[in-house]
């Protein structure tokens, strides 16, 4: 059955409307008799797109055709109000229209009945020659505002006076059948109206299987829309757009059209002083590591990891190729470029941009480990290049013991998280007779392998284990004054520690005194 066909079937002729929905077009339609507003109360956009495909959706956008949006919320509250229902209604607010980010129109908004409700009137533009920011605006018919829309599967309107779906652009229902991303008006002006739209348009294709249209996909990549895309969105808007992208379905196939469509370092834009060149392909590369870490979420157990792991895991994933490219600020500070890209160009949390850092760390640890913990191979200290020294005074068969668990004490309950970018990253002692999926099935069971061996180990949530001793102590026995010496030998105490859990704080006392006794004598 071909994709198109599939889409045929799934589209329905007619809207079906639950309780809660029905409740809430029959209250709008009772507020304009209320008070006798002459207005047309329509459903515009995704809504109902997603209604005629059988899907469920929260969010309501309420379009008028001669009255601002928010003076009818504020008609529809104080109804509500009247009848006793008032008392459902929160956060009755506007946003403000920012037409130099393409945010053109000024929007109230209310949640009801657990539903987002957004309130904006049907518009119509002119615009002066060499700019898509509109010199004029006003209120317009559903067939000029159906054409200032995205996409023509957004671009459709329930009209809830006549129980009628309403398709302005004459194939917005057709596209939608058949699996089509078009804009209404010819691509290139849609996109330089509000250039956000090629990463929209890209994020609903994956989002619903369907084919970009190749007009479409040529705009996209011109010059003129890249250009517009970095002067007139709001790095806030494009970093809400990947991250739903990463957050959706096809994480990998968004991803993928972005690289086609030349935009990749457009998105994820580097720092304006940055210098080291960037190899060619590197966000191919990029992608490949995003697309192996997808397909071992698939593989591996549906619990494994989290909706917040996964998010992390693929942004982790995706950017490896960068792990360890920095770019210097403030005379000879270096940042990774990773936390520009993450903070900066995406305007994610720093909170996030930490984590995929420390995610990148603490899978570079693993692979040292790794060998180690998937067969039972004693660890050498020459193995690993970041143990400072942790494991000089550690019997072999309790090393590996020892540095997993100072790496699952760093990254705490997002180990596996960690272990499965480093799984990214190992060889895995590939033959040229093998295909992807083999390589991924023995990527797979390499991680299951590690997982099986850490857990008995009795590590995990060793996070959890609090030190049997604190600096105070240590500055006691060995008679330190507080510095990096007493962090040190925290750090060794808890090596002692993890050898044996069984091991008490008097004991751990006796060590230190031992060892105190020792570097006295020495001395």
């Amino acid at each position: 059955m071909s994709v198109a066909t599939q889409h045929v079937l799934q589209v329905r002729d007619k809207i079906e409307l639950s309780d809660i929905e029905r409740r809430i077009f029959d209250r709008l339609l009772a507020s304009l008799r209320h008070f006798n507003l002459q207005t047309q109360v329509r459903v515009a956009g995704g809504w109902v797109r997603d209604k005629l495909l059988a899907k469920d959706c929260y969010d309501i956008d309420i379009a008028l055709d001669n009255m601002m949006g928010t003076e009818f919320a504020h008609k529809v509250k104080e109804y509500l109000v009247s009848i006793g229902e008032g008392k459902d209604v929160r956060g009755d607010g506007k946003i403000k229209s920012n037409p130099d980010r393409s945010k053109h129109l000024e929007t109230a908004t209310m949640r009801w009945l657990d539903m987002q409700i957004d309130f904006v009137n049907l518009r119509s533009e002119e615009y002066i020659k060499n700019s898509r920011i509109p010199s004029k605006q006003s209120f317009g018919t559903p067939e000029e505002d159906a054409c200032r829309r995205d996409l023509t599967i957004n671009s459709l309107f329930y009209n809830i006076h006549t129980d009628s779906v309403e398709d302005y652009t004459k194939r917005g229902i057709s596209d939608l059948k058949s699996g089509r991303i078009v804009t209404p008006l010819p691509p290139k002006a849609t996109f330089l109206d509000d250039p956000l739209r090629v990463l929209r348009a890209i994020r609903f294709g994956v989002r619903f299987e369907f084919t970009l249209d190749e007009d479409l996909k040529v705009a996209a990549a011109c010059d003129d829309v890249k250009d517009a895309l970095a002067a007139k969105v709001s790095k806030e808007r494009i970093g809400k757009e990947v991250d739903l992208m990463i957050s959706g379905n096809q994480a990998v196939k968004a991803m993928t059209h972005i690289c086609d469509l030349t935009l990749f370092w457009n998105v994820f834009s580097l720092p304006p002083v940055f210098k080291p060149a960037i190899s060619d392909g590197c966000e191919r590369l990029c992608v490949a590591y995003l697309d192996t870490a997808w397909n071992l979420i698939h593989l591996l157990k549906e619990s494994t990891f989290k909706d917040k792991e996964r998010r992390f895991l693929l942004f982790a994933a995706l950017f490896l190729p960068l792990k360890n490219t920095t770019y210097q600020v403030k005379k000879a500070k270096m940042v990774p470029v990773v936390n520009y890209i993450i903070v900066d160009s995406l305007k994610q949390k720093g909170e996030d941009a930490k984590m995929v850092l420390d995610l990148h760390r603490a899978s570079h640890k693993f692979l040292s480990l790794i060998p180690c913990l998937a067969s039972n191979e004693d660890l050498q200290p020459d193995d690993v290049d970041w143990m400072r020294g942790l494991i000089d005074d550690v019997s072999i068969a309790s090393r590996v013991r020892v540095l997993t668990g100072f790496v699952l004490r760093e990254i705490k309950d997002l180990w596996r998280v960690a272990l499965l970018v480093s799984i990214l990253l190992h060889p895995i002692g590939i033959n040229d007779t093998e295909d992807e999926s083999s390589q991924l099935h023995k990527r797979r069971d390499l991680f299951n392998r590690v997982e099986s061996s850490i857990i008995k180990l009795g590590l995990d949530k060793v996070w959890e284990v609090k030190p049997l001793i604190n600096g105070e102590d240590i500055m006691n026995v060995l008679q330190l004054k507080e510095g990096p010496l007493v962090k040190e030998w925290k750090e060794k105490s808890m090596a002692w520690q993890l050898v044996d859990p069984s091991r008490t704080t008097e004991e751990c006392i006796d060590w230190l005194r031992e060892v105190n006794s020792k570097r006295v004598k020495l001395e």
